[in-house]
């Protein structure tokens, strides 16, 4: 008995077979192998063919069953993981309408900016509990401002997941979770955002028929099923966007558990159990996986635009000749906690929402000709990003999130041993590792929706727990310095 993860990123799309009882990878494999293609017609905007996801899924499916040998009746559960905030806009005919504008497109900022203050700041973060921004009802009111003949074509609108859902099944769903993550729903009054939909003039008629997070969501169709080769009628029964997704792959479902990537950017999720916000909206609270109308499940995001990018930058940029990422972990640790005096601030990748969405860029600070190396940089650089988490989290803190566990996969930033003992260090929380991805999480929600699995501890006991951080309490003091001088610089912004 097998299930079947889906992840539709910007830069690929993953499929992943897990065995059932024993929680296991049996294969996984991505399309394209180069990064997919994102059109930028204009400075600021980003676009993708949702028709190319749909022929990468193809080609990462075929893959994956070819290299596993499963067959098709064997799979009992599909799950879907995408890029979070996408739009994408059918027809009657479920036909693409124009490309997707995606989550990283800017053009729509001034649209969020108005739309929170005609309908107002309080009533805005009471009760979708962020600000409009630069989320999928802002994309689209730029879409009907700019284009309106293909407004007038729209027969639904959906998010990148929901999309995947349609070509596997036939039918255009979607569930709370996404209409969240689109500034769609309304936590106050559980149901579509009136004050959203007048604003911009969006019709009820738009929105697909909303199911739940997990449980049936559609069955695979014959005209899919003879595309992938997949069994007609196999259940669709989980689906989430990429951020909620990678906290359920880390079995992050409760107040106070934390989940954390550290890519080209960074991310801090936890969970909340109640109605709260940041009033500054320096970090995005949308529903969690497990949230219902009847549960209050919240993920508070707090995302750092430059973390990763700013490793890869010093790695082009510094004269390493050639060294590898693990050769620059190894050489930062030859430094000292608080990098001997020089701080790094590491916002160089635009404007951070943390920052309320100003744009300081990356600047260094405290650097002697005659004292500093190239250890001093790379473990400035780390502890700079380290730093910037904590900066989030204090925020989250401030919303009744009590952080005490990190977890993490065991990837990118978080392979260099300065890097995750610094943030379990600085806050405190103890940082677990694993060996997970996305679309195999997708597969493990799948198998929840189904009900294959009883709870999402059991769905993730098998969880391959690959190292504990503990914090270094005996040099609390000395991480703790470090940081304050890194934060008086910031606040002199």
């Amino acid at each position: 008995m097998y299930l079947l993860g889906y992840d539709i990123g910007s830069s690929s799309v993953k499929a992943c077979l897990v065995e059932a009882a024993s929680g296991k990878i049996i294969a996984s494999d991505f399309y394209p192998k180069e990064e997919m293609k994102i059109t930028a017609v204009k400075p600021g905007w980003a676009e993708q063919e949702p028709e190319e996801w749909w022929s990468n899924l193809k080609n990462a499916h075929q893959s994956i069953m070819t290299k596993s040998g499963v067959k098709s009746e064997d799979i009992k559960a599909i799950g879907i993981t995408w890029q979070m905030h996408g739009l994408v806009l059918v027809d009657k005919d479920q036909k693409v309408l124009r490309p997707s504008i995606i989550w990283c497109d800017s053009r729509a900022v001034s649209y969020g900016e108005k739309a929170f203050d005609a309908i107002g700041h309080e009533k805005c973060l009471s009760h979708l509990l962020n600000s409009p921004g630069n989320f999928t009802a802002s994309k689209l009111a730029w879409v009907k401002e700019h284009e309106p003949e293909i407004f007038q074509k729209i027969d639904k609108l959906m998010l990148p997941g929901d999309y995947i859902s349609m070509k596997l099944s036939g039918d255009a769903v979607m569930t709370i979770e996404g209409l969240s993550e689109g500034m769609f729903w309304d936590f106050k009054s559980k149901c579509l955002s009136e004050d959203v939909l007048n604003y911009y003039g969006i019709p009820k008629s738009f929105f697909p028929e909303i199911k739940p997070i997990f449980g049936l969501q559609g069955e695979v169709s014959a005209a899919a099923a003879k595309e992938l080769g997949l069994k007609e009628g196999t259940p669709i029964t989980y689906r989430a966007g990429d951020q909620p997704n990678n906290a359920l792959s880390l079995n992050v479902f409760n107040p106070g558990e934390i989940a954390s990537t550290a890519g080209t950017s960074g991310v801090v999720y936890g969970v909340l159990d109640q109605l709260d916000y940041d009033k500054k909206s320096r970090v995005n609270t949308f529903a969690h996986v497990n949230y219902t109308e009847e549960l209050t499940r919240l993920g508070v995001l707090l995302c750092i635009n430059g973390t990763g990018i700013l490793n890869s930058w010093l790695k082009r940029n510094l004269a390493l000749g050639g060294m590898s990422y693990n050769d620059m972990n190894n050489l930062a640790g030859q430094s000292t906690i608080g990098a001997n005096g020089v701080s790094i601030i590491p916002f160089g990748n635009g404007a951070e929402r943390v920052l309320e969405n100003k744009e300081v860029n990356c600047s260094i600070h405290g650097v002697n000709f005659n004292i500093h190396n190239k250890a001093d940089l790379l473990r400035a650089a780390q502890e700079g990003i380290v730093f910037s988490y904590e900066y989030g989290m204090e925020i989250m803190k401030e919303m009744g999130m009590n952080i005490h566990l990190i977890r993490a996969g065991y990837a990118n930033m978080f392979l260099s041993p300065l890097f995750a003992q610094t943030l379990a260090s600085v806050s405190g929380a103890t940082i677990e590792l694993f060996n997970t991805d996305g679309a195999a999480g997708a597969a493990k929600g799948a198998g929840m929706g189904a009900g294959i699995y009883a709870s999402n501890d059991e769905a993730f006991g098998s969880l391959e727990k690959l190292s504990v951080v503990e914090p270094e309490s005996d040099k609390t003091t000395q991480y703790r310095e470090a940081y304050e001088r890194w934060k008086e610089l910031i606040n002199k912004n």
